[in-house]
């Protein structure tokens, strides 16, 4: 039985559920839609005020917590035919509200399912937070597809480990990296779905190297999550890029619109419909995509380009670098200097900038080495799906 079976549902109410995980959100999702409603996960693990700020802005028509649902005032219904929003990561302001119709949740779904030759009876682990993309879309796996999910409560290597029978799972490369730490036996899973932030070439070789077969997917919230595999795009997607390097996408998953915001709307799209990723990459002979970064990170040194993925994927094997990040800041000679922002393996013994320019020469161009360094003890600042929050470094 639904939590929401004595709500009253009617079609355009927007419900945001501020539940923890659990199996109990297939029944909710299905009671939603049945009522022509959409849903709006709220991520558990935001801060309070962070949460009732989400909330607030999204002016949900009907809110369902652990204490039970209620109808708060102002709520706004959805526009005919959205049957879910998502919220975005937020990294570079506050979250952005992503509105689907079930076209594109259909789409979504039975494109990866056709890649990966997924059927019905195929069983998925769901441990993402259902208000991440890449955990609804498992979710709705069992909602559209009737495929059994297991939902673990939050992320833990151990009962990971410990599931048994799981076809596929998604997961972000931190996970991964914990996975492997914590000696799973991760080549029991037909495909470990892997995206949300970089995916290092040297992490997919230690899980290959496992037995783990894992695939890079791309994509962000408002595609509805991963829709290029490895880098060749799910049937009915179309990838192109534009005349700035930028990565722009096409297909029936795509977003409708952002809530209650025309102009992000409109600047989400180019004038003949394909979605602005922000992303920069090239498509090469053989029509595999490949990432370079943020098009926004890009550092311009000297007159020279510098993506800084590529160089905190250099510096991440030096011995004495435990995690690094790097930005661009502002320079009189240079126009922009390579900033790297290093957590030292040993606070008491951190790398020298003479040390890791040395490094990163043996793989990289010289210009591409960073010129300033930054000892960080606390960490680097990341969502939680590992992407690196640039705009706190500085």
């Amino acid at each position: 039985m639904s939590r929401l079976e004595t709500a009253g549902l009617v079609p355009g109410d927007l419900v945001a559920v501020a539940l923890p995980p659990g199996p109990d959100w297939v029944d909710i999702v299905r009671a939603v839609w049945d009522a022509g409603a959409a849903l709006l996960p709220v991520d558990q693990r935001l801060p309070e005020a962070e949460a009732t700020a989400l909330v607030r802005r999204a002016r949900p028509t009907v809110v369902l917590s652990p204490g039970g649902w209620a109808r708060p005032p102002g709520g706004t219904p959805t526009a005919v035919g959205v049957a879910l929003i998502v919220h975005t990561s937020g990294t570079a302001g506050e979250p952005k509200l992503v509105q689907f119709d079930r076209r594109a949740i259909d789409a979504a779904v039975t494109a990866s399912a056709l890649a990966l030759n997924a059927t019905p009876q195929d069983r998925w682990l769901c441990c993402l937070p259902l208000a991440h993309v890449g955990g609804t879309l498992v979710l709705l796996r069992s909602v559209l597809l009737g495929a059994p999910v297991a939902v673990h409560p939050s992320f833990d290597p151990v009962a990971v480990s410990a599931e048994h029978g799981a076809a596929f799972v998604s997961v972000v490369p931190t996970m991964l990296v914990r996975l492997l730490d914590a000696g799973s036996d991760l080549s029991r899973f037909r495909a470990i779905l892997v995206g949300g932030a970089p995916f290092p070439p040297a992490l997919r070789l230690r899980a290959e190297g496992s037995g783990a077969k894992v695939l890079e997917t791309y994509g962000l919230t408002e595609s509805c999550g991963g829709v290029v595999y490895d880098g060749l795009p799910l049937a009915g997607v179309g990838v192109r890029i534009n005349g700035d390097g930028c990565i722009e996408l096409r297909g029936p998953m795509t977003m409708l619109a952002y809530r209650s915001d025309p102009e992000g709307t409109t600047r989400a799209f180019t004038p003949d419909g394909w979605l602005r990723t922000g992303d920069a990459g090239a498509i090469d002979a053989d029509g595999h995509l490949r990432v370079e970064g943020r098009h926004d990170d890009l550092i311009i040194t000297g007159g020279e380009k510098v993506w800084p993925q590529e160089v905190e994927e250099a510096l991440r094997d030096h011995p004495k670098v435990a995690d690094v990040a790097v930005a661009g800041r502002a320079d009189p000679e240079w126009g922009q200097r390579v900033v790297a922002y290093v957590v030292p393996s040993d606070a008491h013994s951190p790398p020298s900038l003479a040390e890791l320019r040395e490094h990163i020469s043996c793989t990289l161009p010289r210009f591409e080495a960073p010129r300033e360094l930054v000892i960080l003890v606390e960490g680097i600042p990341r969502t939680f799906s590992g992407k690196i929050r640039r705009a706190a470094l500085a």
